[in-house]
């Protein structure tokens, strides 16, 4: 049984059970995870659009888990793999900082009992369980060593992470980060890290740029959902994770060649199947709103489809994950689109689904994102002490206030199967 600290403003929807899905992985829960999406397949892509060299090299990825265990695994992904993905070696450790690693803490990462993988495109494993007790909070690198003929075809785009990859060979046991001269801001391959704690449960947070923390400050982990495990721990339920599942740029109802699958589509793979997920926190539809304005661009257009969406389009789409939600025995809670300096007829589409969150009863709660940050004088803008500069995306401080307007209170002790 594990006492639970997380609870929304309650609402007319009944809760959904209180036993957690994924009965197979008992005693399994997600600590860290990002969501992946494709990277243009173009010849010449732009700047922001272009990936390191990898062949026979080692990536390191930071990440830092929200939740402590006794036992870790690592889930590798190709699912939007475009080839083949090849590792010949996997290994995490303790990170000293950068992309060192503390010494003696190295341990090989074994799926099936073997070193090396190759997963087809759609294809997805997890390790072997790692007999290394991990510290929610604390930073662990993940080292992987690619195929000699390995390129990047998926990623996490906006990680806002530093990671790095090697010079030629294996490095993976490196402590030292001298090998580690190139550096870049996604995360690749890996999608999620799980701990073995069999009294905890997950909090998945899932949405655009806006729980992906973009413009937040980089290695500093000032994203909403970072402060708000913060906050959990601090005020002790130090037995929930929050997982990160935003996607800057994603959509509730249409995909992008930049931007990642439609989250209605996605919604049951990046939040509900990570083990151990009770609860999911819904931030999605300002980018539905805002696309159909944007003007065509020749070459790479990430914002096409240019899809022209209605309240009653994107309430849909909401039912849609309360009910995939609901299925899987997941509470849902819906917040509020924040202020993003709309001009008028895009501003009336946020306020009527923020009037349909607030009010319908469809969500099992209510996060008012919007009320925490808006201007009083001026609603439909960010406060200007909480503005990162492009009146739509908020700065730490912002994303700070979005972590304190989560409502908590104790709730019953939850059976974990």
């Amino acid at each position: 049984m594990m006492a639970a600290a997380f609870v929304v403003a309650a609402s007319g929807a009944s809760a959904a059970p209180a036993s957690p899905p994924n009965a197979a992985e008992r005693g399994w829960v997600g600590a860290w995870a990002t969501a992946l999406q494709t990277i243009p397949d173009l010849a010449d892509p732009p700047p922001l659009y272009r990936t390191p060299e990898v062949a026979g090299r080692t990536v390191r990825q930071i990440v830092y888990p929200t939740l402590s265990g006794r036992e870790a695994r690592i889930r590798v992904s190709n699912v939007y793999g475009r080839a083949p993905l090849t590792l010949t070696d996997v290994v995490l450790a303790r990170s000293a900082g950068g992309a060192a690693t503390q010494r003696g803490t190295a341990l090989r990462v074994t799926f099936g009992g073997k070193s090396a993988i190759t997963l087809q495109p759609g294809e997805q494993i997890d390790s072997d369980a790692i007999q290394i007790a991990v510290s929610a909070g604390e930073p662990y690198a993940i080292s992987l060593v690619a195929g000699s003929r390995q390129t990047m075809t998926a990623w996490h785009r906006v990680a806002n992470q530093l990671n790095y990859v090697s010079t030629p060979g294996d490095h993976a046991l490196d402590a030292a980060p001298t090998a580690f001269a190139r550096k870049f801001t996604e995360s690749v391959w890996v999608s999620g890290l799980d701990v073995r704690a069999p009294d905890a449960g997950a909090i998945a947070a899932i949405g655009d740029s806006i729980t992906d923390g973009l413009r937040s400050s980089l290695n500093r982990n000032r994203r909403w959902p970072d402060a708000f495990a913060r906050r959990l721990g601090e005020g002790g339920a130090a037995n929930w994770s929050v997982l990160n599942l935003g996607i800057s740029g994603n959509r509730l109802l249409s995909a992008s060649p930049c931007y990642g699958e439609a989250l209605e589509r996605r919604f049951e793979r990046d939040a509900l199947a990570h083990p151990g997920v009770r609860a999911v926190i819904v931030m999605i539809g300002i980018n539905d709103i805002n696309f159909a304005a944007m003007p065509p661009r020749a070459g790479l257009d990430c914002d096409f489809p240019h899809t022209s969406v209605t309240a009653r389009d994107l309430t849909g789409g909401y039912r849609h994950l309360i009910e995939l939600a609901h299925r899987n025995g997941v509470r849902i809670y819906g917040a509020t689109l924040t202020p993003a300096t709309l001009p008028p007829a895009r501003e009336a589409v946020r306020a009527s689904v923020n009037e349909w969150i607030r009010t319908s009863g469809a969500f099992d709660g209510v996060i008012d994102f919007d009320a925490a940050l808006r201007d009083p004088a001026h609603p439909t803008q960010l406060q200007r002490r909480f503005d990162s500069g492009d009146h739509i995306h908020p700065n730490d401080d912002g994303y700070e206030a979005m972590a304190a307007a989560v409502p908590l209170a104790m709730i019953g002790a939850a059976a974990h199967r």
